[in-house]
C-alpha cells in the first residue's frame, strides 16, 4: 500500500507543475492584469452559482423522498461542493460530510447514504450526458474544435465503461455488504463502528432507489439543469472581461470543463486540469488565451470565495442542529 501513498502525494507537485508551466505560457501577470483592469464588477459572479448549487440540492431532496428541507440540504450541498474541489479527497470527501451532515436532519443513516450514493452515479451519468452537449456544441459552433474535441471524445469513451461497470455493481451486486464483511474482519466485535454496520441494508437500499426510474429521471433532469445553468456564469464572465462568447460557447466550455474535471479526479482540486480545459476550449471559440487564463483564474477565486461561504454554512448547520437537541432534550 506504501506505493499508493506515494502516488497520492505526487499527484501534488504533478497537478501544481501543470499549472505552473500553463501559467507562465499563456503569461499569468496578463491574465491578472486583466482581472484587475475589470475591477469589483466581478465580484457579481460570486452569487451566480447559488443557482446551480439549488438546482442540485433539490434533485438530492428528491432522493430522499423530500424528508429533509431544500434550505438546509442547500447548505450541505454547499459544504459538501466546497469539500469535494478543495481538498485532496479523490472526490469523496464531499459525500462523506454531506451524509454526516444530513443524518442530523434524517437520522437514518443507510437511506442518507443510499440517497448520496445514487446521487453520485446520477452524476455520472449526468457528466457523460454533459461531455456529449458539449462536444456537439464544439463541433458546430467553434472554429478550430478538432484536435480538442478529438482528446476529450477519446478519453470520454476510455472511462464509459467504468461508469457502466458503477451502475451495474450498485444494481445487481452487493457491494457494501461485502465491504461489510471485509470490515469485520480487521475490527472488534465490540468496536463501535462494526455495531453500526449494516452493508447488507445498504445496498438494498440503493437498488431500491435505482428501480424508481422515474424518480432518478426527474433527479437526473434537476442536475443536468443546474450544471447548464452553470454557464450563466461562464456567458456573464467573459462579458465582463470584454471577450464575450456566444451561449453554445459558454455552454460547451461550462460541460466540458465540468467532464474533464471529474474524468481526471485523480488531480487534487482539478490543479492545472481545469484551467488547461478552459483555455483550450475557450480558445476554440476564438477566445484570447489571456482572457480565458483570467476566467480560470476568476473560478478559482469563486471556488475560494464558496469555500469560505461553506465554513460559514458548516458552522451555522452546527449551532442548528445543537439548538435543535437542546429544544428536543428540554421537551422530554
Amino acid at each position: 500500500m506504501r506505493w499508493l501513498k506515494r502516488i497520492a502525494w505526487l499527484r501534488w507537485p504533478a497537478a501544481i507543475a501543470l499549472l505552473v508551466m500553463l501559467s507562465l505560457h499563456e503569461g499569468v501577470a496578463d491574465a491578472f492584469t486583466l482581472v484587475a483592469r475589470t475591477g469589483p464588477v466581478l465580484l457579481c459572479l460570486v452569487p451566480l452559482h447559488a443557482l446551480p448549487l439549488l438546482l442540485d440540492a433539490r434533485a438530492w431532496q428528491l432522493l430522499l423522498d423530500k424528508r429533509i428541507g431544500l434550505g438546509p440540504l442547500w447548505r450541505i450541498a454547499v459544504v459538501r461542493e466546497a469539500v469535494g474541489r478543495l481538498l485532496p479527497v479523490l472526490g469523496i470527501g464531499g459525500e462523506l460530510v454531506g451524509v454526516r451532515l444530513a443524518t442530523r436532519y434524517m437520522p437514518d443513516v443507510s437511506r442518507v447514504s443510499a440517497s448520496v450514493i445514487v446521487e453520485m452515479l446520477v452524476t455520472i451519468a449526468v457528466q457523460y450526458a454533459l461531455a456529449v452537449l458539449g462536444l456537439v456544441l464544439l463541433r458546430w459552433h467553434a472554429s478550430d474544435a478538432r484536435d480538442i474535441g478529438n482528446v476529450i471524445g477519446a478519453a470520454v469513451m476510455a472511462s464509459l465503461p467504468i461508469g457502466v461497470a458503477a451502475f451495474f455493481v450498485a444494481l445487481k451486486g452487493a457491494p457494501f455488504h461485502r465491504l461489510e464483511a471485509i470490515a469485520r474482519r480487521w475490527l472488534d466485535s465490540s468496536h463501535a463502528l462494526s455495531a453500526r454496520l449494516d452493508g447488507k441494508r445498504l445496498d438494498h437500499d440503493i437498488r431500491a432507489l435505482l428501480q424508481r426510474m422515474p424518480l432518478v429521471a426527474r433527479a437526473f433532469a434537476w442536475q443536468f439543469s443546474g450544471y447548464v445553468l452553470g454557464a450563466l456564469e461562464v456567458y456573464a464572465a467573459f462579458a465582463m472581461l470584454g471577450h464575450p462568447v456566444p451561449i453554445a460557447g459558454a455552454i460547451a466550455i461550462e460541460s466540458l470543463t465540468q467532464a474533464v474535471r471529474s474524468a481526471v479526479f485523480i488531480a487534487p482540486a482539478g490543479l492545472g486540469v481545469q484551467e488547461a480545459t478552459i483555455v483550450a476550449i475557450a480558445s476554440a471559440f476564438g477566445v484570447e488565451r489571456e482572457a480565458a487564463l483570467s476566467f480560470a483564474l476568476l473560478r478559482r477565486m469563486r471556488e475560494l470565495a464558496w469555500g469560505g461561504i461553506a465554513i460559514a454554512m458548516l458552522r451555522f448547520t452546527q449551532t442548528h442542529s445543537q439548538a435543535a437537541l437542546r429544544a428536543g432534550a428540554a421537551e422530554r
